[in-house]
């Protein structure tokens, strides 16, 4: 699947897709394998078709519901029970969350597990095109019952009753699921059931992994990767053909799916790369140009250009005089038109169409001036391997965005590009080349702009045998699955739900081929020629077999772990070398200590031999002691073994040991060292004996160190070793010691002091205690920053480095602070502040880090809004070490008491637009922002009123009246326009109107809807006024030159549909509503070209964070 839990993701509808549980922000160059024998091959298993049904679900009174989350009915899919699962106010989000969950999940048998893909909708019951819908697929099992989009869409466009997703309080959900009927899906095994192996999924890598395998079977392409020179000091996280070589050498020769990190990280992606789903047809070409680059001076120099370049030829030719002009371009793959044509053939048509240039549009001719002519473009050769992208997105000029063409569109098993005479081929063209092609791979895109899922069906030796490549795993398909199910289009389902009929209906499938790769039927024998260990380098060689000897050693470890026991082994030089550097509280980090795996069968005295080989100490010198986990959650030694314990076996010792199930056996070994530094024997141990273990603080150097271990009698006193822990510590024999017991460092540090006269039993100490001391804290301590043991202990429990970024460059550091955890907001932002040079800390601004995106989090971190550092860097189950930062013109706490709005003001007699910020009190009212709008803006008169009007995707949809508070109003997703009230609107007749006018523009031959542009406005119609009257008004209005305001057209739209009207229409006649705030109301719409830039001011047309470009930094 796209997005695995937990990762980032991070643009808008572009979220995780997690459990609801989970709280998460946010739910594709060339090459060959050996050739898998069909006959080697397993047989080929009839593919059982899933079994699909759709879910529709409509809520009453949506806008009043109090539940945080709601269930749909029941619904049966696959044999199993679904249901719908939504937050109408969000999951903790300011988006909608939506999920689809197994509705008996508390009831099905242990180890349950079931396979759906689905796509979640709700429904735009206005125009339909405008539904929002997202696709994934998931395995449910007990721990993820449930699963989908935390920010499926925004509340502001959900709840905003214009945009036709709430119609009489009522919103429509609809849910497609498919399940296909899989037989234990872990254990499926990509290899013995097809002969090939996937790719794993990083995080939203599954459109790489799509073209990654398309490429790495086409064999001439691949062998010319593994030609690429590449030596043995190469490391392929460095090295994008080594990296590449790695790849499809495992793609050959293992058994399981291959990862893909090292390639990723060659192109120089971090972690929120991986987690960034691209377009594959963006890498595909940044690839193939990074390999071409790289292959330069190298054996395989060319071969980019040899599989994939193609030519072609635009021509202009006049019809009146012998003038041509021609220019031969190359392409590397070939954008083809899906939206109004049905199939490649009329794709290509419509690629060599000829467009006459006449009338207005002449073309400009040396020497001959402008002349009729035409104009076109035709192939000279197509080149091996054919690779189409389909152009299955378009923007949308009505919302300003990019949408996705699930129209159907056929594509043939072969391609012949000679038909008709050859009619794509230029006069130059070799004719001799015949350009048959045939079918190798089809990569399909199931979802929406936003996101979804790729994979890939490829033929790879071009047999009548088709596999699915889908992340991990490969399966066996169909011909009829590979082409036919990815045409796109509708599909007719019977209706399943209770309670709507049962009739028939259709639904868009939002899977579909998005790319198809074609191989030369001439060419094929030189494409998909055999690639065996001949053509890798030796020292690639060398390195992958090794890499694949550690990766089954490991595998056979641990299969074998059940017969084994890791032992731990911890010595006085570890705690030397750990405590104050790696660690101050507790003993050792047992994960950097040394380490035996050692059969459990193994007799523990063997194993002292083994010690004493290693260590160079005789097995007679040795003393073991069990560690112990303490109800404090610390760790200690807790007694030596016994002789007893000695003679068992290493497993019957783990158990005694340690209660929880696990392979370790942890180990302090004790070892006396005499005078001249060798081992001795060690020292009896009774009853009433004490192994203590001390560290040492220095409050000047603000340093711990571990300085040794003694006995001590239960009956004795601290005073009495005194003398010998200054001889330890290197002190005067009568240095005067503080001395602090260390007793616990979670959820809080506990050190206290030790009663230097109480006996040790007095003081509850026993064997593993820790005893920190230092000298005697002087006068001069007051300089000290942590004066004693504690306050030192205390420090180091809560310090924390925090990486702070500039909220406008959240990708990059500025500066590393030190903080404290326990520190308040106003500490940190002191800090900040002193750090910035800023006088004001209170202007500071604060974000929290998203962990799982990488990004700022969407919301700031309000004044004083959080009690501790330690609130400010915790998200979710995980603490961040990142904070974003911005600096304010104002001190935050106003700030957070103002309402900030962005206004475009229309200048009322000049073609200009201004923006202003405006910001108020949030009590105030629209009337309070058009008297602070007045001071700002320049008007055509001193008494000139101003309005304020809501305009969305080039259509006004309210004008607010002067008393409305501003608190609620959103101008994130929508434009906040001013203007000054024109006169004639100020004294309308009884029988005037006041109108929306729109531009628009149109094309009825393509089917297209109506889609909107410019800056709308209202006029005033009187009654009996003609179009050619109004037309008049509108032109000096507009103040549009007279050539070309003759070619525009009128017409009145209701719902989207024009009727073009002529000069002599009464246009009153067509306006009776009075009501001019409908958002989908009747307007006059002004139809020409559009030759404004897109976006003429920035003022919220439209706030999509569309994903930032594919680039291979290395």
């Amino acid at each position: 699947m796209t997005v695995m839990t937990p990762a980032p993701i991070p643009q808008e509808d572009e979220e995780m897709l997690v459990p609801h549980s989970d709280l998460v922000e946010g739910p594709q160059p060339m090459e060959i394998v050996a050739e898998v024998d069909a006959s080697n091959a397993p047989d080929n298993q009839p593919v059982e078709d899933p079994e699909t049904s759709r879910f529709t679900w409509s809520i009453e009174n949506f806008s009043r519901l109090n539940a945080k989350k709601l269930y749909s009915e029941i619904f049966n899919v696959g044999g199993h029970k679904w249901r719908i699962l939504i937050f109408p106010k969000g999951n903790n989000v300011d988006h909608m969350s939506m999920y689809l969950d197994v509705a008996d999940a508390a009831t099905l048998p242990y180890g349950w597990s079931r396979h759906a893909q689905f796509s979640l909708a709700v429904v735009n019951q206005i125009h339909n095109k405008y539904s929002v819908r997202k696709d994934t697929q998931h395995q449910f099992n007990a721990r993820e019952s449930d699963w989908g989009f935390t920010s499926f869409m925004p509340l502001s466009e959900l709840y905003d009753p214009g945009r036709g997703y709430l119609v009489n309080d009522t919103c429509v959900i609809d849910a497609e699921v498919v399940v296909r009927r899989v037989v234990d899906y872990w254990a499926y095994d990509s290899k013995k059931e097809t002969g090939f192996v996937g790719l794993k999924n990083q995080g939203a890598t599954c459109y790489m992994n799509s073209l990654l395998q398309t490429l790495y079977h086409i064999p001439y392409f691949r062998k010319a990767v593994y030609h690429m020179p590449t030596t043995e000091n190469d490391t392929p996280s460095a090295s994008i053909p080594l990296a590449l070589q790695s790849l499809f050498y495992k793609l050959q020769y293992t058994d399981s799916s291959v990862a893909t990190k090292e390639l990723t990280k060659s192109f120089g992606w971090d972690t929120y790369d991986s987690f960034m789903q691209h377009d594959v047809q963006e890498l595909n070409r940044v690839l193939c140009e990074k390999l071409e680059d790289k292959m330069k001076g190298t054996v395989v120099e060319g071969t980019i250009q040899k599989l994939f370049e193609g030519h072609h030829m635009n021509y202009i030719e006049c019809f009146n005089v012998d003038y041509k002009s021609t220019r031969k371009e190359s392409f590397y793959d070939l954008q083809l038109d899906v939206k109004g044509c049905r199939d490649v053939y009329a794709s290509f048509d419509k690629y060599v169409e000829v467009e006459r240039l006449e009338g207005d549009n002449k073309y400009q001719a040396e020497q001959h001036g402008l002349q009729d002519a035409k104009k076109g473009v035709l192939f000279t050769d197509f080149p091996p391997v054919l690779q189409l992208q389909l152009k299955r997105y378009e923007y949308d000029f009505m919302r300003d965005t990019m949408v996705k063409i699930n129209d159907r569109y056929e594509f043939p098993l072969q391609l012949d590009l000679d038909r008709e005479n050859g009619r794509y081929l230029s006069p130059e063209a070799d004719k001799s080349v015949r350009n048959l092609y045939t079918l190798h791979s089809v990569l399909v895109h199931s979802g929406g702009v936003h996101g979804g899922h790729y994979y890939a069906y490829i033929r790879p030796t071009l047999s009548d045998q088709w596999f699915k490549f889908d992340d991990e795993r490969v399966s066996k398909e169909d011909i009829k699955r590979a082409l036919e199910e990815q045409y796109g289009g509708e599909e007719e389902l019977p209706q399943t739900n209770p309670g709507f009929n049962n009739a028939p209906f259709k639904f868009t499938k939002y899977s579909n081929a998005y790319m198809l790769v074609y191989i030369r039927e001439s060419d094929k024998e030189k494409i998909i020629c055999n690639v065996d260990e001949k053509d890798i380098a030796e020292h690639l060689r060398v390195r992958l077999k090794k890499e694949q000897e550690e990766k089954e050693i490991k595998k056979k470890e641990k299969a074998e772990a059940h017969l084994y026991t890791i032992i731990k082994v911890a010595r006085d030089g570890d705690l030397l070398n750990q405590i104050g550097r790696d660690i101050y509280f507790d003993l050792v980090d047992h994960d950097k200590v040394r380490n035996f795996r050692v059969q459990k069968q193994m007799p523990f005295n063997l194993f002292k031999e083994e010690v004493a080989k290693e260590f160079g100490v005789p097995v007679i010198l040795q003393r073991f002691w069990l560690w112990a986990k303490r109800q404090n959650h610390t760790y200690r030694p807790n007694r030596p073994l016994t002789p007893l314990e000695e003679t068992q076996t290493v497993g019957q010792l783990r158990e005694v040991s340690n209660k929880v199930h696990n392979a370790e056996l942890k180990l302090f070994l004790e070892i006396e060292i005499g005078l001249d530094m060798c081992p001795v024997s060690y020292p009896e141990k009774t009853k009433d004996d004490i192994l203590l273990f001390f560290k040492l603080y220095d409050p000047e150097k603000e340093e711990l160190r571990y300085i040794g271990r003694l006995f001590v009698k239960a009956m004795g006193k601290p005073i009495e070793i005194c003398t010998k822990l200054n001889e330890m510590a290197g002190y005067a024999p009568n240095e005067e010691i503080e001395l602090y017991e260390e007793i616990k460092f979670e959820p809080h540090v506990m050190c206290e002091p030790i009663d230097r006269k109480s006996a040790f039993r007095s003081s509850q100490l026993e064997d593993g205690d820790i005893i920190c001391f230092q000298k005697s804290i002087s006068e001069r301590s007051e300089q000290l920053r942590y004066p004693d043991v504690p306050s030192f202990l205390e420090y180091v429990h809560n310090r924390q480095v925090v990486h702070f970024r500039g909220l406008e460059k959240p990708k990059e550091d500025d500066f590393c602070l030190e903080l404290s955890k326990l520190h308040t907001y106003d500490d940190v932002v002191e800090r900040l502040a002193s750090q910035l040079g800023l006088d004001d800390p209170s202007k500071i601004r604060l974000t929290a880090h998203n962990c799982y995106s990488q990004q700022p989090k969407p919301q700031h971190i309000k004044y004083r809004g959080v009690d501790h550092l330690s609130d400010m860097l915790l998200h979710y189950n995980q603490t961040s070490d990142i904070l974003y930062y911005e600096v304010l013109d104002i001190p935050l706490p106003e700030l957070q008491g103002l309402k900030t709005l962005k206004v475009a003001f229309h200048h009322s007699k000049k073609d200009e637009v201004s923006v202003h910020i405006i910001r108020l009190p949030k009590q105030s009212t629209v009337g309070d922002v058009i008297n602070e709008l007045k001071t700002k803006v320049e008007l055509s008169h001193p008494n000139a009123e101003i309005r304020l009007l809501e305009v969305f995707y080039h259509k006004i949809y309210k004008i607010f009246p002067p008393n409305e508070m501003i608190e609620n109003i959103n101008d994130q997703y929508w434009t906040l326009r001013a203007e000054e009230i024109p006169e004639e609107e100020k004294n309308l007749g009884p029988h005037d109107r006041l109108i929306h006018v729109y531009h628009f523009t149109h094309d009825s031959a393509q089917n297209q809807t109506v889609q909107n542009f410019g800056e709308p406005f209202f006029l005033v119609i009187h009654e009996g006024e003609t179009l050619a009257e109004v037309k008049l008004r509108v032109q000096k209005k507009l103040q549009v030159p007279d050539e070309e305001y003759a070619k525009w057209k009128f017409a009145f739209l209701a719902l989207g549909r024009p009727e073009y009207l002529q000069d002599m229409d009464v246009v009153s006649n067509r306006f009776q509503k009075r009501d001019v705030y409908g958002a989908w109301e009747q307007y006059l719409g002004v139809e020409h070209t559009d030759y404004a830039p897109r976006r003429p001011y920035s003022a919220n047309q439209n706030r999509h964070q569309y994903e930032k470009p594919v680039k291979i930094y290395n």
